[in-house]
């Protein structure tokens, strides 16, 4: 495996974890990052889509799409923008923003593995 192919594996690990925990018991998660306890489906919409995203992740790093793996890394680094803007609107906690930290540094990683590979 390359080593772009295993930064993206990587991450998708992280992804599953997230999406498992989205899915099954989100306020652990949502609640120590300053957002409202809920109840509500959306949640765990979210946590399915970041399981399918980890999938697709995974998939892409066991056979090497490199065209997938450099997009992904373009896509991830544009979550810390969204993420800076949500806070800046008030939309959403500052703390929201560490999430957009792991996907940047995540992201940077996989730029510097497709530049060395």
């Amino acid at each position: 495996m390359t080593k772009a192919a295993r930064s993206v594996f990587v991450f998708s690990i992280y992804l599953f974890v997230l999406g498992l925990v989205f899915l099954t018991v989100p306020n652990v998660l949502l609640v120590p990052f300053g957002f409202p306890e809920t109840n509500e489906v959306w949640v765990r919409v979210v946590g399915m889509l970041v399981l399918i995203l980890g999938l697709y992740y995974s998939t892409s790093a066991r056979n090497e799409l490199t065209p997938m793996l450099r997009a992904t890394a373009y896509a991830r680094l544009s979550v810390m923008l969204f993420f800076i803007a949500f806070v800046a609107l008030g939309q959403a906690p500052p703390a929201l923003i560490l999430f957009g930290v792991v996907d940047a540094a995540a992201a940077t990683w996989t730029l510097f593995a497709l530049r060395a590979d």
